[in-house]
């Protein structure tokens, strides 16, 4: 619906209207047919006259003012368009907390090369507070659209839970759009990668006082009780009263691993085929991990068609606020 009414009133502005995706899978024109069909894109294209992007090539593109990636492949229709309107659900993930506007556009990534950014990058830090922040910098998008008339909360993207939440955001700054979402939620800023990563750079200021609130009254719309996903916890402060070398095993030791759960697996690979570090595989006829290489990106429970992978925390995850 947000789609369509969107569409049409950019027809009326007499624009010429592309609509575009990129999966977390294979970049592939039959993979688009089936995403455009499945989320009613198709019908929205068809009713109205407006093209769908099949164009699965790519575009080696230099980000000069990166702070990590330099170099990137985007999706070609990403280079040849005046303007971008970045539309996103309101929704919660496992690895960046909250994933809004910003995190949206890691869909410019084509295909699976999504899967190699995120071996290359594999902490929370490097990949949500700057790699995220460099894509969404270089694309640049004119308008940004959040629906969050229902929005997900829990472990989400694919084991979240759908909320009533009612709200319908709009911004032309990502970063802005997305500390408003999470300020509804009652959702800290430093508990979200992305916004800590704004603020680090200069996008929004660390009180928000530099966003102007137009419409409803905010402090109306927040939600005491909004569910994030169980994997989000800061252990910054745990780990700055550690020596050094006690960092990365007290860091896997205690961040929460992905376990597939074998009643519920169809056995059909999409997250052997998604996961960046390569740590999955058929074993016996079931699908394994190695969890000692496991960069916890939580790709697999994120792509997971039937819910079958859980994130299993360890006890001492729970001790810590």
């Amino acid at each position: 619906m947000v789609v369509k009414v969107l569409c049409e009133k950019l027809l009326k502005l007499n624009c010429e209207v592309i609509i575009g995706d990129s999966p977390g899978g294979p970049y592939t024109v039959s993979s688009l047919k089936g995403i455009y069909k499945s989320s009613g894109m198709k019908d929205v294209a068809d009713e109205l006259g407006i093209t769908l992007n099949y164009d699965i090539s790519d575009v080696k593109v230099e980000n000069y003012d990166a702070n990590a990636l330099k170099y990137m492949d985007i999706i070609t229709p990403i280079t040849k368009v005046d303007h971008i309107i970045n539309i996103c659900k309101f929704k919660t993930h496992g690895m960046a907390t909250f994933t809004g506007g910003v995190k949206n556009l890691y869909g410019c990534i084509a295909g699976l090369k999504k899967a190699e950014i995120h071996y290359r990058f594999p902490t929370e830090e490097l990949f949500c507070e700057e790699v995220l922040l460099d894509i969404c910098s270089y694309v640049n998008p004119t308008l940004t659209i959040m629906d969050g008339v229902v929005g997900m909360e829990g472990d989400g993207p694919s084991a979240g839970v759908p909320r009533h939440l009612g709200v319908m955001l709009a911004s032309q700054s990502p970063y802005a759009l997305d500390a408003v979402a999470c300020k509804i939620i009652n959702l800290n800023s430093d508990r979200v990668p992305t916004l800590r990563g704004s603020i680090k750079r200069g996008y929004i200021k660390e009180d928000f006082s530099d966003i102007n609130i137009l419409g409803e009254d905010i402090e109306k719309l927040i939600i005491k009780d909004f569910k994030i996903p169980s994997t989000s916890k800061d252990f910054r402060l745990l780990k700055s009263s550690l020596p050094k070398f006690l960092h990365e095993p007290i860091t896997k030791l205690i961040t929460p691993k992905p376990v597939v759960r074998h009643k519920d697996c169809i056995k059909c690979g999409k997250c052997i085929q998604a996961c960046p570090a390569k740590v999955m595989s058929f074993n016996e006829n079931k699908v394994t991990i190695n969890l000692d290489n496991c960069i916890r990106c939580y790709c697999c429970h994120e792509l997971c068609p039937k819910k079958a992978v859980d994130i299993k925390r360890n006890f001492i995850f729970k001790l810590i606020k």
